[in-house]
């Protein structure tokens, strides 16, 4: 049995920002919004372009040095998405996520999930067997230092399921070799799952890693 952590956790809220606007640890920048656009903000702060989607985005910066994304896209614009990005890593930056995720849980539980990442971390390389189950049902596409699988029929778009490996040990600069394999459950997958019910999916999603990688897992959280 291999243990599955959620890495990333995304979700999205009407009122979003509220949650961070009475505590002077937490302050919000603007960079896209009605009069203002400063895409090298964003370009700094994630080291990636502002997509055309995006009719809002924010920059929410806490007391201990993060950085989280607060978005608002154009197929949604009634609602913020806030990202919660690399929440399993080997720093610091991975601890102080999980502890601020930590003192919101209890006020964000009726909110709904529109992403979950799940890890599966290997000493050395993944093994052989995962990566031929991997290659049955999807096409391997090697992306600059990432290897996405992607269905038969999967076009660019995709707000169901990805998959993909990586080095975890290059990404992080980290002394020992470490490989992941990430499955990301997006808004479909989910169907409109809440916080508070998220464990409640934990069968589910198990079951798909299992499908995909012949892997079986048990998926923590926190």
């Amino acid at each position: 049995m291999k243990r599955g952590v959620i890495d990333s956790l995304n979700f999205n809220s009407e009122n979003l920002e509220a949650f961070f606007n009475d505590d002077e640890n937490y302050i919000i920048e603007t960079v896209k919004s009605v009069g203002i656009f400063e895409p090298q903000r964003w370009q700094e702060a994630f080291k990636k372009a502002l997509t055309r989607n995006l009719i809002e985005a924010k920059i929410l910066h806490t007391a201990t040095g993060l950085m989280l994304p607060i978005k608002r896209y154009s197929r949604s614009p009634a609602k913020q998405v806030l990202e919660f990005a690399g929440l399993q890593g080997y720093n610091d930056k991975s601890k102080l996520l999980s502890e601020l995720l930590s003192s919101l849980l209890e006020h964000i539980q009726d909110e709904q999930l529109v992403r979950v990442d799940v890890a599966i971390d290997f000493k050395g390389k993944i093994p052989n067997r995962v990566i031929k189950k991997l290659c049955e049902d999807r096409d391997p596409f090697r992306y600059f230092n990432t290897t996405y699988y992607k269905s038969k029929s999967e076009k660019k778009s995709n707000n169901r399921l990805n998959i993909k490996t990586y080095s975890k040990s290059n990404k992080e600069k980290l002394d020992e070799n470490i490989q992941r394999l990430e499955f990301s459950f997006l808004s479909s997958y989910l169907q409109k799952v809440q916080v508070k019910n998220l464990e409640k999916s934990f069968k589910k999603m198990e079951k798909t890693i299992k499908r995909f990688s012949g892997i079986n897992v048990q998926i923590s959280f926190l």
